[in-house]
């Protein structure tokens, strides 16, 4: 077992007491929205919430913690509390592992555990035995978490369960889904790269890969349409993989291999995806001896642990994880108790965080 995270050390991080800490990880008010949700996302990316489960798997008494004690993983025993099911199928990087999804499911943790609640997680990736594994005595519904194939949810559906989906929606299951304002925020960080000066750029992130994906390519489309700058879809967006870093590096170091070998230029502004995404391009770029942001600006969204530390802190669009998390617990109570109600697209809205890989486009 790598070293023990203590709840100081979160402190330390975010630069708060270790009694807010405690506080916020055991779900007593007091505590802002936004400093619980930095504690969560920081416990969260130390690994402390996976050391509180190991601690329950081995016997031992763990801690208090709101996220933790409401299960992060298989074999959680909620004894006489209501359960909600928590489906989150382990593909394209969907697991405890991701500083993204695992944020959100520790945020649906947190707001299970104020209302005495039990969490279960689920990683099928089938339909075939869903229906024995969502069959646990008191079962309030199902959360999705991320992707969700067709045939898993028209299950949950013949089930009966109320269910909502977080970062996902199925045009043939209608549902409630929760949603970061990808579009928006997507504009907003296009319109700061308007701002610094630069004229010439690319998207990168396949479209297809997800929703937010696709929210995200319209805004920064609309956004520099709207102030006369053309968008070409075959030079101006490159498919790369929201989750495949190093599929990711390979593609971008042949496209400016090829782009050398015709003597062409590059954008000056990378917008990206995701983080995940603008780390394979920051990773590209240092490689190859291009500065950023001196040659090239790169930003990414989420706002994930690793966008703070890399080896140039990114610009990028926090996503409030912990929220999203919370917001989708909320609604699946409302859908419990009103079953009939239309349902709900609820978008929360996100930040621009600015930091050091975006500047002045050379053609400012």
């Amino acid at each position: 077992m790598g070293k023990k995270v203590s709840m100081q050390q979160i402190a330390d991080m975010v630069g708060l007491s270790k009694y807010a800490v405690s506080k916020a990880l055991a779900g007593k008010g007091g505590v802002s929205a936004k400093t619980r949700e930095r504690i969560i996302e920081t416990a969260t990316q130390l690994g402390y919430f996976k050391q509180q489960k190991a601690k329950r798997s081995a016997g031992e008494k763990p801690k208090p913690s709101a996220a933790a004690s409401a299960g992060t993983g298989h074999g959680f025993e909620a004894g006489d509390r209501a359960v909600v099911a928590v489906l989150m199928p382990n593909v394209r990087l969907q697991n405890m592992e991701s500083g993204f999804w695992s944020v959100i499911v520790n945020g649906i943790g947190y707001a299970l555990s104020r209302l005495n609640l039990g969490m279960l997680i689920l990683t099928e990736q089938t339909a075939e035995h869903l229906e024995t594994l969502l069959k646990p005595e008191r079962l309030i519904g199902v959360i999705g978490v991320g992707e969700i194939s067709t045939p898993m949810l028209l299950e949950v559906q013949r089930l009966g369960l109320p269910f909502v989906l977080t970062d996902h929606e199925d045009p043939l299951v209608p549902s409630d889904a929760i949603f970061a304002s990808n579009m928006d925020s997507m504009a907003a960080l296009t319109g700061h790269l308007l701002a610094l000066g630069h004229r010439s750029f690319w998207f990168l992130g396949d479209v297809g890969f997800s929703r937010s994906f696709a929210d995200r390519w319209l805004g920064f489309r609309k956004t520099l349409e709207e102030q006369g700058i053309a968008v070409n879809l075959l030079t101006d967006r490159l498919p790369l993989s929201g989750t495949d870093r190093e599929g990711n590096i390979r593609f971008l170091e042949r496209k400016l291999d090829e782009l050398a070998a015709e003597r062409l230029s590059w954008p000056t502004a990378w917008v990206c995806a995701n983080d995940e995404i603008a780390l394979a391009a920051l990773a590209v770029l240092e490689e190859k001896g291009i500065s950023v942001p001196g040659e090239v600006s790169v930003t990414g969204f989420d706002n994930i642990g690793e966008s703070q530390q890399a080896s140039v802190p990114l610009t990028t669009v926090h996503v409030k994880k912990v929220q999203l998390g919370e917001r989708a617990v909320a609604a699946l109570l409302e859908r419990a108790r009103e079953p009939d109600k239309p349902f709900e697209k609820i978008s929360l809205a996100c930040e621009l965080v600015i930091r050091s890989s975006a500047a002045g486009g050379r053609e400012a």
